[in-house]
């Protein structure tokens, strides 16, 4: 009976050390993938650093393209009213006076004017993001998929912003000249510095308008992203469903 007993209390302990044994091994593979993964910045689950890398640009591309041709049309700022450009704040008294004094027609051509300057300018946009994210490397592909709802577009705005302003600055002048802008802004400061008792002002309008239609470009194309993150149906391609729904 003894004998018995040793030999089942032998098998239970052997049976035991397999088990234990076999777990080690789990858990080796599990940390040693953890590792990988956090080396790489992959998720553990299945993705090659070549998709990620592609999935990425794809969606940023994707974005970009959406965001553009949103802002790239008539009302794309005037009618959002997240992004829609209004009198400068240093301006404030002067559009409150003169609609205090019935111009407010005038604030207003000028305010749609300089909204239409930034729709007929952001196609311009297009063409240095698309160069950005041919550079985007590996890491900064890494970081994007691992980063916050806004992380690809914070990307771009660090990665284009200096060159955008260089770029967008004569292209809305172009443009404010275009659909009468200029005009209007000096009809609005024109009637205001004429008035008895004022401060005369007149802030640059190109400076203005191109740092204001730059916030409305981000912010859409924030917009786009967070689509691409967020809902399922926004993802086009195969390769965008994998990347986002890990």
């Amino acid at each position: 009976m003894k004998k018995v007993i040793t030999i089942v209390i032998g098998l239970i302990i052997f049976s035991a050390a397999n088990v234990s044994a076999q777990n080690w091994k789990d858990l080796r593979k599990k940390a040693k993938e953890k590792a990988n993964s956090a080396k790489t910045g992959l998720p553990v689950a299945g993705l090659t650093q070549d998709e990620v890398g592609r999935g990425l640009k794809e969606a940023l591309n994707q974005g970009v393209k959406k965001g553009v041709a949103q802002l790239n049309q008539k009302d794309g700022y005037l009618k959002d009213p997240k992004i829609k450009i209004p009198m400068p704040d240093e301006a404030k008294k002067v559009e409150d006076k003169l609609r205090a004094l019935g111009q407010g027609k005038k604030v207003d051509e000028a305010i749609e004017s300089m909204n239409r300057a930034a729709e007929d300018a952001a196609a311009g946009a297009k063409d240095i993001f698309v160069v950005a994210i041919k550079e985007m490397t590996l890491t900064d592909a890494m970081s994007i998929l691992r980063g916050e709802n806004d992380a690809a577009t914070k990307y771009l705005n660090k990665a284009t912003n200096i060159e955008l302003t260089k770029k967008f600055n004569p292209v809305i002048k172009a443009s404010l000249d275009k659909v009468g802008a200029t005009k209007h802004w000096t009809t609005v400061f024109g009637s205001y510095n004429k008035l008895p008792f004022v401060t005369k002002i007149n802030p640059n309008l190109e400076e203005y308008v191109t740092e204001k239609a730059l916030i409305g470009l981000f912010i859409q194309v924030a917009k786009e992203e967070l689509k691409i993150r967020q809902d399922p149906a926004s993802r086009g391609t195969d390769l965008l469903k994998k990347v986002f729904s890990k």
